[in-house]
């Protein structure tokens, strides 16, 4: 079972990354390194609240992803949700792949000169997650992510800090801290786009959360742990751009460091832990859908499947359609909190059922409503208290038994 330094060093880990950092550089000059540092502290407290407020049900019903949708919408309306699920997850494997092969070849480019191979270096990554995914994911969070990955990426991340603060105060503190503006994004626009690390996190965090010993302690270790790790990466993310030329690509940026080769290359490394967790709540949710094969045996195939797609697929291009996927897993999280409330997850007769698809599908209707009519306001967080309190007036009282 997982204790609470498991959870937070599983999802600090999972938490930082590549991506992270490069979406923190969208917040300047976009707003004020002020403005854009409140936005990071208020997006990451409220986004991780909700990732570990998951967690929590989870441990407390001991249920898979898929088991949760299907206890909340009901076996037959829950498919649609766990397909969809499986589906971004395979594209977020993909995408994870591409963006470590891309590191890596900026990496050995830097190091010895030479322009690795895409297919290469695509196909190695893929071996490695594969030889993951064949392993105990118990074993590996105790023993790999928490005694050698977690300590290996928060070095590296204490020396690219270091290397950045010293630019700025190079530079001049007050020059940072006092970046005007463009105007681009308001504060509540930023707090929406800070909240899309953790949020997204929400349709697998129970796959590992019903590991947990406890509810208390799986709630406080998701929340701390992934809460530190956002608010670190986005906030490097913002002092990199603020100190670097314009134009300047984050990969770069970070090689150009003084010892930025070596911690480059350990993020990298973490950056493998994020694709597989991707791909362990796939292959649970598939198992789910089609326990004719084991977890292990989906997890093998749809490795390989996404190492296949990260080869052939411009996954750039495609990714506002994981995002716009990934939206609509905001109402349906909303439904599943608002049900569950605080006390544990709540079975949904038929026609309750009914009414939390409903729900999920006005909220879905509403996010994207929202983004388009009035954008300024973020889409997110008024997506989720409308969807949490509908669902939270209709909930049933029948209390699902723990597994």
């Amino acid at each position: 079972m997982f204790s609470f330094f498991n959870h937070a060093s599983l999802w600090f880990s999972l938490g930082v990354g590549l991506l992270v950092i490069q979406v923190g550089t969208y917040l300047s000059p976009a707003m004020g390194t002020q403005d854009a540092l409140f936005a990071i502290v208020a997006g990451s407290i409220i986004g991780s609240a909700l990732l570990a407020w998951v967690a929590r049900i989870g441990c407390q019903g001991g249920y898979s992803s898929a088991g949760l949708m299907q206890a909340v919408f009901g076996s037959h309306w829950a498919r649609l949700p766990i397909v969809l699920n499986v589906f971004q997850l395979i594209g977020w494997t993909t995408f994870e792949l591409v963006v470590i092969r891309d590191g890596t070849q900026a990496v050995i480019a830097q190091a010895t000169g030479w322009q690795a191979p895409a297919l290469f270096a695509t196909a190695m990554w893929g071996c490695a997650l594969l030889g993951l995914g064949m392993a105990s994911m118990l074993t590996l969070v105790r023993r790999v992510v928490a005694r050698v990955a977690l300590p290996l990426v928060v070095v590296s991340l204490l020396w690219l800090t270091w290397h950045f603060a010293a630019l700025v105060m190079a530079q001049g503190f007050s020059n940072f801290w006092d970046r005007p503006s463009t105007g681009a994004m308001s504060t509540l626009s930023a707090v929406d786009l800070v909240m899309a690390m953790p949020i997204s996190w929400l349709p697998l965090v129970v796959d590992f959360a019903r590991h947990g010993r406890d509810a208390r302690t799986t709630f406080s270790g998701t929340w701390i742990g992934y809460a530190l790790a956002n608010m670190w990466c986005y906030a490097l993310g913002v002092m990199v751009v603020s100190t670097v030329p314009d134009g300047t690509h984050v990969v770069g940026a970070l090689l150009l460091a003084q010892g930025g080769l070596i911690a480059l290359g350990l993020i990298l490394l973490d950056e493998l832990d994020n694709a597989y967790g991707d791909m362990y709540s796939a292959s649970t949710s598939s198992h789910a859908l089609l326990p004719q094969l084991s977890v292990r045996q989906w997890a093998g195939g749809l490795t390989v499947l996404a190492t296949a797609l990260a080869m052939v697929v411009p996954i750039y291009t495609i990714e506002p359609f994981l995002l716009l996927l990934s939206s609509v897993f905001v109402p349906l999280f909303g439904v599943i909190i608002g049900r569950a409330a605080w006390s544990g997850v709540v079975q949904a007769p038929g026609e309750r059922t009914y009414s939390a698809v409903a729900i999920w599908l006005l909220g879905v209707v509403v996010f994207h409503a929202i983004k388009a009519v009035y954008p300024s306001l973020g889409s997110a967080l008024p997506t989720l208290l409308l969807t949490i309190s509908f669902a939270f007036v209709t909930r049933p009282q029948v209390q699902l038994h723990t597994a």
